[in-house]
This record gives C-alpha cells, structure tokens and sequence, in this order.
C-alpha cells in the first residue's frame, strides 16, 4: 500500500486572543474548518467539526504531513481532536514538512505565507488569518473553506518548489529584497515520498 501525503491548513472558531481562551490553550480551541490535499488521489477536500472521524480516516493513510506553521498551531489542535478518536494517527509521530519552521531554521527569521507566495509563485492569500473567526460566526462557510483551501493551494505549490528546489526566494526582513534560501536534501528514507 502507497501511503500518502498531506498538505493541510486549519481554521478555528476562536483564538488565543479570545476572552474564553487565554493564551497556548490549545484544548479551547475549536475547529471551523480543516483544508487538506492529498497527492495520492491529486484532491483538495474540507473537513467540519463534526467530520474529524472522516478526516482521521485520511490521515491514517499518510506517511508526511506538510503545512505553514503546523507544527506551532495546526498540529496541536488537531492533535487534541484526534486523542478523542480510537485508532487515530499519533501526529508528532509522522513525517513533518512545516515550510515556516524550514525557512526560519535557514534565515532566524519568520515570513508570512502571503509574502512568501508572492516572492515565488506571484500569487497572495485570499483573507488575513484573523478574518477565520469572523466567516465562521456569520455562517459563510463557502467563502471559509475557499480561504482555506487557497492557503491550503499555496502551501502545496511552494512544497513542490521546495522538493523540486531545495530552494526558495524569501524576502529579506529589513530591506525586502528577494534572497535565494536553500535548504538541505533529506536524506532519510523519508524523502523519497511526496
């Protein structure tokens, strides 16, 4: 059996910053919405709150996960849904590829997906990350899964330049000018997935 590879992107009801919160409560935090492609079936799907079962399934055919700032955000709160579903995927285990964690080993600096997908595919996010919460209490669940599939689309396209690469364009932190970042190769077994 192939196993898969995951790019995914998560969008949440709330947020730290909420009164009900508090800061790194990663148990408060509540799903709206978890965009995801799959390179084994070449399809971008979403997922609700209620589907975390369905999307566990997916998950448990996967070998890498890939996201933007996953391993800071999107893994913990998928991690504390998953602990409530028999048999799901322990996903600090699996093979990560958190393009922002990359990018900031390479320079100490942090960028935004919107300005890194600019530099190198000429294309930006459709939403700031800050509207997530405010699509999600006005019901407009079409236009929240697009934003997050669009994030999702642009977190894929640098992965593939990444694995074609080894290299990216980020812009420098003071003086904007683009700077050509390379990475190392894997060399486990690992890299030979998607």
């Amino acid at each position: 059996m192939k196993l898969d590879t995951l790019v995914f992107d998560i969008e949440t009801q709330n947020f730290f910053t909420d009164p009900d919160v508090g800061w790194d409560n990663y148990a408060a935090l509540k799903i709206s919405v978890v965009g995801v492609y799959s390179y084994l079936e070449d399809r971008y799907s979403t997922f609700e709150e209620h589907e975390m079962d369905k999307l566990a399934e997916l998950f448990r055919d996967a070998k890498r996960i890939v996201g933007f700032s996953m391993n800071r955000y999107d893994v913990p709160v998928l991690n504390h849904y998953f602990q409530r579903i028999k048999d799901a995927p322990r996903l600090w285990a699996m093979d990560r590829v958190d393009l922002l964690e990359e990018i900031e080993l390479a320079t100490g600096h942090r960028i935004s997906l919107d300005r890194l997908a600019e530099a190198n595919l000429g294309a930006r996010k459709t939403h700031h990350g800050s509207e997530a919460g405010e699509l999600y209490r006005e019901g407009k669940m079409d236009e929240l899964k697009e934003y997050c599939l669009n994030d999702v689309k642009l977190t894929k396209e640098l992965y593939d330049l990444y694995r074609k690469q080894y290299a990216l364009l980020v812009p420098n932190k003071r003086t904007g000018e683009l700077v050509t970042v390379e990475f190392a190769r894997p060399i486990d077994a690992a890299s030979s997935l998607l």
